[in-house]
């Protein structure tokens, strides 16, 4: 258990939080902490990825190396607790940072992005999503783990914490003008009932909008856990 009462203030005054919250400090590199926060659980959503607001000396420790290997220990601690499903966050730059994509090609769920590209240009964070989620997919298939894998842009929404958090302030530069193009998500039990059950599709979902949606994000989550099949599954939109 993980006590830090300024931190975590905001978790505890939660409905039920008292009765129904624990909180375990376990780095991504720690198996053995990841190993003991995730025993005992049926449903794993792993949400963790480092994102830094800064330039970093170390990629491949700061970055890479957490969101690569922390996620196969994910993965790993949880096929060993005999979790049910693992719904993985990855992201939409998993997808759409390919420099020479064609203009007139839309964007699909066989897309990837450019790791050669994301190196060059030093976009760490985008390679560490990639290979991230590229790895996650092939080690679920191979030990035989269900894992839905979900692709949103940006996140917002109410915030639990008293600080503003990296999407926010994005958000933030919209309304005030600064930024004059942005991504957004939907809610994904919306994009499920449009599209039918996805319970029988594999890798997929890019929907383009042109209004802005109220996002569930928490609960569309939720939602892709309780689907009955789903092997892996995007929900990605574009604005």
């Amino acid at each position: 258990m993980y006590q830090d009462d300024e931190k975590n203030a905001h978790l505890k005054k939660l409905d039920n939080a008292s009765t129904n919250l624990q909180l375990f400090k376990a780095d991504l590199l720690d198996y053995g902490a990841l190993s003991s926060a995730i025993s005992g659980c049926q449903g794993i959503f792993h949400v963790a990825s480092p994102a830094p607001a800064r330039d970093v000396s170390d990629p491949e420790k700061e970055i890479l190396d957490p969101a690569v290997k922390g996620t196969l220990n994910v993965l790993k601690a949880s096929k060993e607790a005999g979790a049910r499903r693992v719904v993985h966050v990855s992201s939409i730059l998993a997808i759409s940072m390919h420099p020479n994509w064609p203009q007139d090609r839309v964007m699909d769920e066989t897309c990837w992005s450019d790791k050669d590209f994301c190196l060059k240009d030093e976009h760490w964070y985008c390679l560490s999503k990639t290979l991230a989620e590229s790895s996650a997919l092939k080690y679920a298939q191979k030990i035989g783990l269900d894992l839905i894998s979900v692709c949103p842009t940006l996140v917002i929404g109410p915030m639990l914490q008293p600080v503003v958090n990296g999407s926010n302030r994005v958000f933030i530069q919209f309304l005030k003008g600064t930024l004059i193009y942005a991504r957004y998500p939907l809610t994904l039990r919306e994009c499920c009932s449009w599209h039918g059950n996805p319970g029988h599709w594999k890798r997929h979902l890019l929907m383009l909008l042109s209004n802005f949606r109220k996002l569930v994000f928490l609960e569309g989550l939720s939602y892709l856990y309780t689907l009955s099949v789903c092997d892996s599954y995007y929900a990605c939109t574009f604005f």
